[in-house]
């Protein structure tokens, strides 16, 4: 059998379950890090439950995916995870699923891996959204849970330094209320609102426009010139004023 004839009977198998995102259909990536409680617990051992050090390692992973490209308006990164909205008309890879998700969890396992010194792999899966509302709900979802999960680890870890083991703690949080909860956190000295924002609501980053002095030559004088850099925002809004920062950073790029 000659080559090409081998070639296009095999590709075949390779692409014959190949599916695209429909245009008009705007995407969301979601890579979560593969068995990061035992990296960042047990082999290297970050402060819990909030680690300077491991939250930078995942904002360079991010702008670096935000950078590979692909184009891609807003990164969003809490605890191990990072989602990433493209822009609503972007085609790389033909928007094949299969591409996009292997692509982008390559990247984001090989950049953190080289940050931290040692193998670290993201898994990634990609929601197809119709409409700008529910772009909105989406990264309105992973904000709240953000912050779910930021009470609740709080609370883990204060039992844990009280000498609970893992197992005790958890039942001791079950059943807990909201309320229950930040009690728990005062009694332990904590006022969960004035914990760092960026422990309770994650951590943007997005695209900024800024004007830089640039040179003329053909004029030989100094002018004005734009440009974009990423921007990182460890202050995001809550509740409905995020949703209307993410409406409005939605609007602005269509």
């Amino acid at each position: 059998m000659k080559f090409d004839e081998l070639d296009s009977r095999m590709r075949v198998f390779e692409t014959a379950h190949d599916h695209c995102v429909l245009p008009g259909l705007y995407i969301v990536a979601r890579l979560d890090g593969r068995g990061f409680t035992r990296l960042t617990k047990e082999v290297h051992q970050f402060e819990a439950p909030f680690d300077t050090r491991f939250r930078d390692l995942m904002l360079e992973t991010v702008e670096h995916l935000m950078n590979c490209g692909i184009d891609i308006i807003y990164g969003y990164t809490q605890s191990d995870e990072i989602s990433l909205l493209f822009a609503h008309n972007e085609t790389t890879f033909s928007r094949k699923l299969r591409k996009l998700n292997s692509v982008l969890a390559g990247e984001a396992s090989a950049k953190f891996s080289v940050l931290l010194g040692a193998l670290a792999c993201f898994d990634c899966r990609i929601s197809q959204l119709p409409n700008k509302e529910e772009v909105v709900n989406y990264f309105r979802w992973r904000n709240e849970d953000a912050h779910r999960n930021a009470l609740n680890a709080h609370c883990y870890w204060c039992l844990r330094r009280d000498g609970k083991n893992a197992t005790t703690a958890t039942s001791m949080m079950k059943g807990l209320s909201v309320a229950d909860k930040n009690e728990l956190l005062f009694q332990h000295g904590i006022n969960f609102n004035q914990l760092p924002n960026w422990h309770k609501r994650g951590v943007g980053i997005y695209w900024e426009e800024y004007e830089k002095q640039g040179f003329n030559p053909i004029k030989g004088e100094i002018v004005p010139a734009s440009r974009r850099r990423i921007r990182r925002d460890l202050d995001l809004p809550m509740k409905d004023e995020y949703s209307k920062f993410i409406a409005e950073l939605v609007s602005a790029e269509s």
